[in-house]
């Protein structure tokens, strides 16, 4: 497992695990992002937020309130060849790009966190050859906003999303087949309040076997009320 925080650090950890089931994280290690020339991240450009790890290695990791997408070195934390987000004025100054994935050609895929006016749909932002496009619309449902996604191996999208109140957080994941002809939505998990913490992570994997899991990571923002939690779920299909 590879996670990151809005502190400008990335570890790295191992998942234990007994009959399917996590028991326990065993950390490897925690490396501070950098520059490429080497030195650590200032303060006010190490607040990370999105994480997509390609086939091929290629890790990149999307960053709020200086708002960029920069790839990154897994084994050292530097981060260089900054990509330029042509639709940054769409952007608050803590609601960025948080759902940053990696499709299956090797496309990068960005949806900002700030939602679009008159309740328009999110755009899917799609980045290859140097050039950014709309590929795709996000439809809003509710006061939930885009912070996660993924593609799985049949290369539909998955979305975490997350609603806050003052009653707590709230979590849904949606999935997205990205036809044009037939595109279709479907709603797979819609959490009550409270029944987790801040879910802001997510990953669409598959055993050796072939079982699909999703698992999510919550972000605490370092505050003792929340907490660091890893959910996960089966898939049938």
């Amino acid at each position: 497992m590879t996670v990151i925080n809005d502190r400008g650090q990335f570890a790295k950890a191992r998942l234990q695990r007994a009959n399917g089931l996590i028991t326990g994280v065993g950390v490897q290690n925690v490396t501070a992002l950098g520059r490429s020339v080497g030195g650590p991240l200032e303060k006010k450009a190490s607040d990370a937020e999105g994480l997509a790890i390609a086939d091929n290695g290629d890790a990149f990791i999307s960053f709020e309130h200086e708002h960029r997408i920069m790839q990154v070195d897994l084994s050292n934390g530097r981060t260089s060849n900054r990509i330029a987000l042509p639709f940054q004025n769409a952007m608050e100054p803590n609601g960025g790009v948080e759902a940053l994935a990696v499709g299956p050609d090797g496309t990068l895929y960005a949806i900002t966190e700030t939602p679009p006016t008159d309740r328009a749909p999110f755009p899917l932002y799609a980045y290859s050859d140097g050039q950014w496009r709309v590929s795709a619309r996000i439809p809003q449902r509710g006061s939930f906003v885009p912070v996660g996604a993924d593609f799985d191996a049949n290369g539909r999208l998955w979305l975490l999303e997350r609603s806050v109140s003052p009653l707590g957080f709230r979590s849904r994941v949606r999935l997205f087949v990205l036809d044009p002809r037939a595109p279709r939505e479907h709603t797979l998990l819609t959490t009550v309040h409270t029944q987790y913490d801040n879910l802001e992570g997510i990953s669409v994997w598959q055993d050796a076997s072939g079982q699909m899991y999703v698992t999510m990571i919550s972000d605490d923002n370092f505050l003792r009320i929340l907490r660091t939690q890893i959910v996960e779920y089966r898939v049938t299909e």
